[in-house]
């Protein structure tokens, strides 16, 4: 029987049971508390911001799933067991979710919809005419999985996408290509909207400071649906109340909920959402960690697994 160690704070579990259930039916769903031991078995942990230590008292554990596309939660526990298979969320109703917040961040920024919206609270009938969608640059800071499928859903309206990597993609999908630190400035020098999509790592600290985020266009516009590390806030600020940038959509952020006395909440040219952008569906998720388990259970590399030198 194959048995799924879950573990969600402050989440009812019984969704997550029904699913499982659905999807490995002779599984053994155990919520925290209720692991049962060691000697219960094998086990998968399946588990989003587990407490620090909570993994390591359970060395049957054959591989464990991140419940989100982050794994931070996962990497910064010092008693994480070490040679354990760590699995990153990829499916499809977390690219589905990110795809569709993606296409709305864009569009708004595109339309000009901060400013329409500023004049409608202050009664002004503002005509703002954009820029054709062939016209607007685009760029994906971050081209894994979710990268892949935001740019796929964006092409048909005619923007123009590049994408920036740490390491070198496949070319031939329509899509400019910038590579490693070299690539970095003129990637942002050609973006008129950046979607950020990176994961947290020692690299992606602080990425954009307030120096590269001067290599943006004037009036450039920046979404974060990544990890809330990404950004300097205090520098994105300033160059917002300076006029280099013309707006932020920010999902994530460096504390989460964001602190009430942050000036982010009743800042003009910030639109704020509290870690929303791809949620992970219990029904899709069940089955790619089922179709996750078969893999291993046959001897084959799971999909998605955490390269730990990388990060991601």
């Amino acid at each position: 029987m194959t048995r799924i160690l879950f573990y969600l704070d402050d989440f009812d579990h019984g969704i997550w049971r029904s699913v499982f259930e659905r999807a490995i039916p002779d599984v053994e769903f155990c919520s925290y508390p209720d692991w049962g031991t060691p000697d219960d078995g094998p086990a998968y942990a399946f588990v989003w911001y587990p407490p620090p230590g909570l993994l390591a008292q359970y060395p049957n554990i054959q591989a464990i799933f991140s419940l989100g596309a982050g794994v931070d939660h996962l990497t910064r526990d010092p008693d994480l067991p070490k040679g354990t298979p760590i699995i990153r969320m990829s499916d499809d109703g977390l690219k589905e979710g990110m795809r569709e917040y993606v296409l709305m961040s864009v569009l708004m920024h595109h339309r000009d919809m901060i400013a329409l919206i500023t004049a409608q609270r202050e009664k002004r009938w503002d005509r703002i005419f954009p820029k054709a969608a062939d016209k607007v640059r685009v760029g994906m800071l971050g081209y894994g999985a979710l990268g892949k499928t935001c740019a796929e859903t964006l092409k048909p309206i005619g923007y123009q996408i590049a994408a920036w990597s740490r390491s070198a993609k496949p070319s031939g999908d329509d899509v400019e290509h910038f590579t490693g630190q070299e690539g970095l400035k003129p990637f942002l020098e050609r973006s008129d909207i950046i979607v950020c999509l990176l994961p947290a790592t020692r690299e992606t600290d602080n990425l954009l400071n307030a120096e590269r985020m001067n290599w943006l266009p004037t009036g450039a516009a920046i979404i974060n649906a990544g990890r809330g590390n990404l950004i300097d806030i205090p520098a994105l600020l300033a160059l917002l109340d300076s006029g280099h940038l013309g707006g932020a959509s920010l999902d994530v952020f460096p504390a989460e909920p964001t602190p009430e006395d942050s000036p982010l909440w009743d800042h003009p040219k910030v639109i704020m959402t509290p870690h929303v952008a791809a949620v992970t569906r219990p029904k899709t998720a069940a089955r790619y960690v089922a179709d996750n388990i078969k893999r291993i259970e046959r001897g084959e590399p799971a999909l998605n697994q955490l390269d730990l030198n990388s990060g991601y």
